[in-house]
This record gives C-alpha cells, sequence and structure tokens, in this order.
C-alpha cells in the first residue's frame, strides 16, 4: 500500500519517428497546479545501427524473430539508461520511482486485423533500473475492440482541459494525432496522419541527416497544388474516426506510388524538357518537402475543423513542433485560431509523450482504465499495461 500512495513515476517514450528515446521524471503529488510536475528529464539518440534495423523492421524481411529479439535487446538497455538520466537530472534514485511506464518501439500496427506489435525487453529494463516497469500499452485495448492509439488523449485531458474552453492539442511525432477537449469536457482524438514521418523520409533522401532542422529546406520550396491534392486523396483521410495509423501505410511505397499517380518526375534542377514519359512533369525534391509539409498541416487542420465548432486555440506537442515550417503552415491554415507549442503552458514539447506514460503506469498501478474508448473504440475501458515488478 505504501508504493500505492508514492507519487513519483517515470515515463519513456520512442516514437515513430524513430529519433531517439525520451524519458521523463514525474511527480504526481497534489500541489503543484496541474497533474504532475516534471522534475528531471533526458533524451537519448538511437545508436545509428539501432536507428537503421528498427526502420528496417517497419517492414517484412528474413530472420525477423532474432532480428526482433537482438532490437528488444538494445532498445531496453537504452531505455533503463534513459530512466537512469532521468533520475539523476531529477536528483534521485531509480528506487525512489513507483513505477516506470516503458511504451517500446512500434514496428506494426495492423488493429484492423486485431494485433500491433511494440518490441522491448521490459524485464531486462527491471534488471538494469531495478525499477517496477509497466508495458505492452495497447494490447489490452485492441483485445477490446480497439485501436490501441492513440493513448495519449486521456493524459491530454487531464494535463490540459479548462472548464468552458474548447481547445485542440496536437501531437506532432512521425504520425500527427489531435486530442478535441470540448467546452463540456467531452474527449476526442485519433491519428490524423502523416506529421514527420514522410518529411524525414524524403528529407533524407534527398539531403542527408535524419530530419530538415526546423524544417528550413522545406520552406524554401514551392506548394505544387497537383501533387497536394494527389496526396491528399488518401482514402484515411476520410475515413471516420476513431482511426489509427502508422508506417505501415504511410512509408516510401506510399510515396513513390503517390508521385507516380500525380504523374510527377522528381528531378534536383525541376527542368523541362525531353525523356520525360508523356504526360508527367518534373518537380524538384524541395518542392516535394514544401508540398508534404503543406499534405501535414493540411490533414491536421481538416480534423480540427471536422467538429464545426469554434476553437479557442490549439497547443501542439512533439518532435514536430519545432519544424518552424509545419507549425507556420498549420498557423495559416487555422487561422484567425491561435496556435501555440505546449511550452506556454509550460510543458516542454518533448516531454508529453513521455509524461502520458508515466501517467498511464500509474493508472495502471492503481488499477484504473488508461484507455478512452470514445477515442480508441474499445467496447469500454481498460486498465492497460503488463506490470513487471522490481
Amino acid at each position: 500500500m505504501q508504493l500505492r500512495s508514492a507519487s513519483r513515476y517515470a515515463g519513456v517514450m520512442s516514437g515513430t519517428s524513430l529519433d531517439g528515446v525520451d524519458a521523463v521524471v514525474a511527480d504526481f503529488a497534489p500541489g503543484h497546479g496541474r497533474v504532475c510536475a516534471t522534475l528531471g528529464a533526458a533524451h537519448l539518440d538511437f545508436p545509428p545501427a539501432l536507428h537503421d534495423e528498427l526502420q528496417a523492421l517497419q517492414a517484412p524481411g528474413q530472420d525477423e524473430v532474432a532480428r526482433v529479439a537482438r532490437a528488444s535487446l538494445a532498445l531496453a538497455d537504452l531505455y533503463a539508461d534513459a530512466i537512469l538520466a532521468a533520475c539523476a537530472d531529477a536528483n534521485m534514485v531509480p528506487a525512489d520511482l513507483v513505477a516506470a511506464g516503458v511504451h517500446g518501439q512500434t514496428i506494426r500496427h495492423r488493429p484492423g486485423d486485431g494485433w500491433t506489435v511494440q518490441i522491448n525487453d521490459p524485464a531486462r529494463v527491471v534488471e538494469r533500473t531495478g525499477v517496477t516497469v509497466v508495458a505492452d500499452f495497447r494490447r489490452r485495448d485492441v483485445a477490446a475492440g480497439g485501436h490501441g492509439a492513440p493513448l495519449v488523449p486521456a493524459f491530454h485531458h487531464a494535463l490540459f482541459s479548462r472548464a468552458g474552453r474548447h481547445r485542440v492539442v496536437v501531437n506532432l511525432g512521425g504520425i500527427a494525432n489531435i486530442t478535441e477537449l470540448t467546452p463540456e469536457g467531452r474527449t476526442r482524438g485519433y491519428d490524423t496522419g502523416p506529421g514527420n514521418v514522410l518529411l524525414d523520409l524524403w528529407h533524407s533522401r534527398h539531403r542527408g541527416g535524419r530530419y530538415d532542422e526546423a524544417g528550413q529546406w522545406g520552406s524554401g520550396g514551392r506548394v505544387d497544388d497537383a501533387l497536394l491534392a494527389q496526396f491528399a486523396s488518401e482514402r484515411y483521410f476520410s475515413v471516420a474516426p476513431p482511426k489509427s495509423t502508422g508506417r505501415d501505410l504511410f512509408n516510401a511505397a506510399w510515396l513513390e506510388h503517390a508521385l507516380a499517380a500525380a504523374r510527377v518526375a522528381v528531378d534536383p534542377l525541376g527542368a523541362e524538357g525531353a525523356g520525360l514519359a508523356s504526360g508527367f512533369r518534373r518537380v524538384t525534391p524541395r518542392d516535394v518537402q514544401a508540398t508534404l509539409i503543406a499534405l501535414t498541416a493540411r490533414t491536421i487542420a481538416d480534423a480540427i475543423r471536422a467538429s464545426g465548432r469554434p476553437v479557442a486555440d490549439v497547443l501542439v506537442a512533439g518532435g514536430g513542433a519545432h519544424n518552424r515550417a509545419v507549425i507556420a503552415a498549420l498557423a495559416r491554415e487555422l487561422a484567425p485560431v491561435p496556435v501555440a507549442t505546449t511550452d506556454v503552458e509550460g510543458v516542454a514539447v518533448e516531454h508529453v509523450e513521455a509524461l502520458a506514460f508515466a501517467w498511464l503506469a500509474k493508472a495502471a498501478v492503481d488499477g484504473a482504465p488508461g484507455n478512452m474508448p470514445a477515442v480508441t473504440g474499445a467496447h469500454g475501458p481498460r486498465v492497460l499495461g503488463a506490470i513487471y515488478p522490481r
């Protein structure tokens, strides 16, 4: 009973962007002026070999069972290091934690077929840290008929809802999702489509590096309206929620198919002239990047507008909140609605999802439901996560 009354939990998140691991230590004791306070945090980049293997595991390949096992061990060690670093930043020892919520890395997400896969080795994290670990958050919701995603809207409600205020929270990771917090206290949310995933892929292919720093390269391109229309014709965007998506859909093959369907030939110079198949035209890689920025902003804005009700403000979290080109495009789409990052609420954009999994770990330890059936489509509230005791 003493553990259940304690208030400090860690949360660990590595998302679809595959940029690394974020860990936080959160205090859920009353008196902070919000549901929790961040006591310490850490970010660890994925080593290049692990990053490349996690990206490769998003698609079928040879010897997958052994490769997943090896990647799970490497991830567990990184998760453990991140928890220890966040504890050090909080000037505390791991034994002070009740538990750590460790989401794992999603490599496949097929809720329509009744399954989702997050790789992890929670037992190894326990051995490395001496901390009780809560993991495997999505599968109970999927077993109950839900999508298992997004899970953060319940935490968004706890952290950002304000009585009488119609607010939307955007999580801009590899995949973007929204949480609508209504003045009446209701919450809805779902994955809107690609956030950073296609932007990172395209930038890496044409410029190197894992992402477009602050959106500088993409902001210098020109949006191609015909190509944007082709991107936006993806059926997923018109499917009614609840819904969720991932790299299973929005990947290199999807992008290549859309470019071909738009009869676009990518050329660094965008030159006109001979050598093109009939009906094709040349577009520069930078213009494609600008058009992908527009796609991310447009699909998020369309989802926000779908409620048909005035919105007081929009808060953006996640690594993509650092992409100034995406934020500017979203602000143009939603004007005059104010668009700001969660920093204005005193919560760093890179901490929100990790805090959510600390909150979900606390819910699991307390035996409280962690899902929102109205968001995920599950048959009812469920306690999420498997507990690995210290």
